[in-house]
């Protein structure tokens, strides 16, 4: 499938966010995916999870969410402690809310996207914001896919807040997110009746799913892609889509 991408700008109260936007060349409507990057700034590796997603049928947006930090605000692996020192200075507040309400509404003013079958997903930091956008903007989305995300205590409060289907991938061993508080999660998501799935990979490390990082694990990663385009299928998908294998 051919995919055209493009760089775009976004306009948000507190400037202006780089976005990466990729989707297929054919003509006509498509659901879209918001694509949430991780603690390391907006890679090459995010780029081609993009793509990948694409590839299946969807307008994909991937927002630069350091852009207050520009120029320097990308980060190799192993440069973790530096990583996570931009991250936790993101306002993870009303600063976030308004960053991802206008990546949302970009993604609604494009004409070739239905603008009622949005989903998120995101990978360690962009996981956790997944989890955030479903809990602060569940009329706005149509299903969310947060990979190994923190998730703070108000946004564990939040879950009842929640609307639209979930479903949350975690490793086993990863020493971010413990799996006590995997547990928390998921009684959380139990006791509010919420539509949910929550899968953990056994002696899988964070950031399993990106084949650029030594956490790397090929077969988690290689089950977690074909839920997620499963479950985006499902939620996002209109019946004349076909799942690309």
């Amino acid at each position: 499938m051919q995919i055209e991408q493009t760089e775009v700008i976004i306009s948000t109260p507190d400037g202006q966010m780089p976005a990466f936007s990729c989707k297929p060349a054919k003509s006509g409507q498509k659901p879209a995916v918001i694509l949430l990057m991780e603690a390391f700034g907006l890679t090459s590796h995010i780029r081609d999870v993009a793509i990948r997603i694409a590839k299946e049928g969807y307008v994909v947006l991937a927002p630069d969410l350091y852009y207050r930090e520009l120029p320097n605000n990308k980060f190799k692996y192993e440069e973790v402690e530096q990583a996570r020192a931009m991250m936790w200075r993101l306002d993870f507040g009303k600063g976030m809310e308004e960053d991802i309400g206008s990546a949302l509404a970009y993604v609604k003013s494009q004409p070739d996207v239905y603008p009622n079958k949005i989903g998120v997903t995101g990978f360690c930091l962009g996981g956790g914001l997944s989890f955030f956008t479903a809990c602060n903007f569940s009329s706005e989305i149509a299903a969310a896919a947060p990979f190994y995300g923190m998730v703070l205590d108000e946004w564990l409060d939040a879950v009842k807040d929640i609307t639209v289907p979930v479903y949350l991938f975690f490793g086993s061993v990863d020493p971010y997110i413990p799996l006590d508080r995997i547990l928390q999660v998921e009684s959380r998501f139990k006791e509010a009746g919420k539509d949910y799935m929550l899968k953990v990979y056994a002696d899988a490390d964070h950031g399993f799913f990106c084949n650029e990082r030594s956490s790397y694990n090929h077969l988690a990663a290689q089950d977690a892609w074909r839920e997620l385009t499963k479950f985006f299928h499902k939620h996002l998908q209109d019946s004349k889509f076909s799942l690309i294998k």
